[in-house]
Parts: structure tokens; sequence; C-alpha cells
């Protein structure tokens, strides 16, 4: 019953800003042309939707996300494992790791894009990037805080490297993953309207780039809209994958 009635006050709350924010642009106490307002940018959502328009920009950076997320993800994975293999190698590389880590990475993108293409796989490219050194960092700290208890056990009948892998590191740190996985959704967000701000000509990013330059506020906010409604949606999408595994007893 408190799940349901959490859902019926943001259902609330969302009305209400709506409402307050078509009502202050109709009495113009704010500015329509800085603000734009709900009933104008839901005329615009229903010609972009009877043009397919919207359908294809959603798509555009629906699909440079997936692949943005999905690569840099498994990258990550790959990497984060070599390095918890190999220590010194680890040691070696993490100085470079923390400098990355801390770099702002959008202020790349444009050197990326440069350098793989000012196309599709550009913009992938800045999904992946701005993913994967999080994804390294997060999963290799999970990997050397395993309980070492476990770790003696397997020592003891003589286990190597790799069955302490496969049978303690992954199956304790399922539920990690899955959770970076959801932080990497809002980072390849991030990496892919950061790269269509840059170059694309279709996708949402697209979408509020150009609201942007030719001033066209509704244009804007409609792109912040269906940004919101597709990453809800693929939240969503993980939060039933996530009960999934569960109910399959995969972790609890």
């Amino acid at each position: 019953m408190n799940k349901y009635v959490i859902i019926l006050f943001q259902i609330l709350v969302f009305v209400f800003v709506l409402f307050l924010w078509e009502t202050l642009a109709y009495y113009h106490i704010i500015d329509e042309f800085l603000f734009s307002k709900p009933s104008k940018v839901y005329k615009l959502f229903l010609i972009y939707l009877e043009n397919n328009m919207i359908l294809n920009h959603v798509f555009i950076t629906l699909y440079e996300m997936l692949m943005g997320l999905f690569l840099g993800s498994l990258i990550g994975f790959i990497i984060a494992s070599i390095l918890w293999f190999y220590p010194l190698l680890s040691r070696i590389l993490m100085p470079f790791m923390f400098v990355l880590n801390a770099l702002p990475k959008t202020a790349l993108a444009p050197i990326f894009i440069i350098w793989i293409g000012m196309n599709t796989k550009g913009v992938i490219f800045v999904g992946i990037f701005i993913s994967l050194v999080i994804t390294i960092l997060s999963l290799l700290n999970h990997f050397n805080n395993i309980d070492q208890n476990l770790v003696k056990m397997l020592k003891s009948f003589n286990a190597k490297k790799i069955h302490i892998y496969k049978y303690i590191v992954l199956p304790s740190n399922l539920l990690n993953m899955i959770s970076i996985l959801k932080i990497n959704v809002g980072l390849s967000f991030i990496g892919v309207i950061a790269g269509e701000f840059i170059v694309s000509r279709e996708g949402i990013g697209y979408l509020i780039m150009y609201g942007s330059q030719i001033f066209r506020l509704d244009l804007v906010m409609l792109g912040v809209f269906l940004l919101a409604i597709v990453s809800v949606l693929v939240d969503i999408l993980m939060n039933l994958l996530i009960n999934l595994l569960k109910r399959k007893g995969i972790f609890k």
C-alpha cells in the first residue's frame, strides 16, 4: 500500500509542477519565450509524432546509448578482471586511471569525435569512454574487497587464482555489477547527449541543441522531456531485469 501511495504522490507532484508552470506562463508571470509552457510543448510533440520524427530521434539516441552502455560495461569488466589477475599491472596503471576519472570527460568529447569520426561511431565512443573508467575503478575495488576468509579456504585446497575468480569474485559481485550497470545508464546518456550536441543531426541531443540555437524553448523542453522519459523507461527495464534475476535465484 505504501508503494502505491508513494507513486500517487509522485504523480501528483509532477502534475502540480506542470499546472504551476502552465499557469505562470499563461498569466505572464514567467516569460513564455524563455520558459515555454507545457501546452506548447505538447502541441509540438503531436506535430513531431505525426511526422514520425520523434520515434526516429528517440531510436537514434537509444541505440547510441545502449551501444555505449554495453560496450563500456563489457570492456570495463574485462579490463578490471585483467587488473585483478595482475596486481603489478594494476599498481602501474592506477594513477593514470585516477587522472582519467578526474578529468571532465565531456570536455574531451570533441577530440574523440575528431579521432573516431563525426558520425554515430564518434558519439558511441564518447558514451563508452565516459562509463569505462568508472566501471574499471568500481569493479576493481569490489573485486579486491571480497571475503578473504573464503580466499584462504580455497587456497588451502590448492586453488588457483582462476578458481578464486570463478567461485568467489564473480558470484559475490553479481549485484555490484548490476548496480554499476545502472549507474552506467546515466553516464552513457551523458556521453551520447554530449556527442550529439557536437556532431549529430539526429537524436534527442540534436533536438535540444538545435532548439537552443534558434531560440525555440518549446523544442528544447520537448527534448528534455523525451530524455527524461527514455531514462525512466530504461531504469524500469533495469529494475525488471534485477527482479527477474532475483526470482531465478542468481543473487539475493
